[in-house]
C-alpha cells in the first residue's frame, strides 16, 4: 500500500542531495568521502532489499528436492525394516524406541533446516549489510568527535596536539547538522532491509542500529543547542567589545553649546 512502505529511490535521492550540500559547503572535508560511502550503501540497499523481498525460487527448488530425497530414503529404510518373530526383551525394546525417536527427531530437524533455508539466506544478507551500516555510523560519529562548540565560542591556548579548527560558529552548526542527517539516513537505509522481510533477528538488528544512531544524534544535538543558545545570547546582548565601542563613542561626542549667561 502506498504511503506505508519506505521508498528506496527517495532515500537514495535524499542521500545524493545531502552529498551535494556537503560538497558545496565543505569541499575539502573528509565528510565528503563518508557521505559518498553512504550513497553507495543506499544504492546497494535499494537492490538488495528488493532481492530479499522477492521469493528465492532456486533455493526453494533445491530445498524441495533435498527434502524429497531425504523423505524417500527414510521411507525406503522404514519399508525394509523387519520386526523379529520372537518377543523383545525390555532392554531391546528400549533400544528400538530410542532409535526410532532419534530417527524421527533427525527427520524433523532436517525438514526444518531445508524448510527455513531461504529465510536464513535472506537473514544472512540483511545482517551483513546492517553490520556495515553500523560501522559507518561509528565513522560518522568519529568525524564530529573533535568538533566542540567551546573551541569556537571561547577559544583558549592551543597545543601542538590540539585539533585544528578553522570553522566559524555557523559552519560548525552546519557540519554537525550534516552529521546528524547522515546518521538518520543510516537508520532509514537499515530499515529498508526489513520493510518487507519480517524476520525477528533482522528486525532486532535494525532496532539496535536505530538506537545506536539515535544516541549519536543526541550527542550532536547537544552541541548544536549550545551553538544556538550562544547565538541567541549574542543577538540579544551586545558583546563586550561592542559595549566598549559604544561607550567610547558616547564619551567622544561634543556636548551641545550652552546659551550665554545673561547679566542680572
Amino acid at each position: 500500500m502506498a504511503g506505508t512502505h519506505l521508498q528506496s529511490s527517495r532515500i537514495t535521492e535524499t542521500v545524493e542531495i545531502l552529498s551535494r550540500r556537503i560538497r558545496e559547503r565543505f569541499p575539502e572535508a573528509g565528510l565528503n568521502k563518508v557521505c559518498g560511502h553512504l550513497l553507495e550503501f543506499a544504492r546497494e540497499a535499494q537492490k538488495t532489499s528488493h532481492d530479499i523481498s522477492r521469493p528465492m525460487y532456486g533455493v526453494r527448488v533445491i530445498s524441495g528436492l533435498l527434502v524429497f530425497l531425504f523423505a524417500a530414503v527414510f521411507a525406503w529404510c522404514f519399508a525394509h525394516v523387519r520386526m523379529p518373530q520372537q518377543q523383545l526383551m525390555a532392554n531391546e525394546f528400549v533400544q528400538v524406541v530410542e532409535a526410532g525417536f532419534n530417527a524421527i527427531l533427525l527427520t524433523g530437524l532436517t525438514l526444518f533446516f531445508f524448510g527455513s533455508l531461504e529465510t536464513r539466506v535472506k537473514r544472512g544478507r540483511a545482517l551483513r549489510a546492517l553490520h556495515e551500516l553500523r560501522s559507518l555510523a561509528h565513522v560518522i560519529d568519529m568525524h564530529q568527535l573533535t568538533k566542540d562548540p567551546e573551541r569556537v565560542l571561547s577559544p583558549g591556548r592551543e597545543t601542538e596536539s590540539s585539533p585544528k579548527s578553522t570553522m566559524t560558529s555557523f559552519q560548525l552548526n552546519r557540519y554537525l547538522d550534516y552529521c546528524s542527517e547522515m546518521l538518520a539516513l543510516v537508520g532509514k537505509i537499515g530499515a529498508l532491509y526489513v520493510d518487507e522481510f519480517t524476520d525477528t533477528e533482522a528486525v532486532e538488528a535494525v532496532n539496535d542500529l536505530e538506537s545506536l544512531t539515535t544516541g549519536f544524534s543526541r550527542k550532536i544535538w547537544q552541541k548544536i543547542n549550545i551553538l544556538q543558545l550562544a547565538d541567541e545570547r549574542q543577538w540579544h546582548d551586545p558583546s563586550p567589545v561592542a559595549k566598549s565601542a559604544e561607550t567610547v563613542a558616547e564619551s567622544s561626542e561634543v556636548p551641545p553649546p550652552q546659551p550665554p549667561a545673561t547679566e542680572a
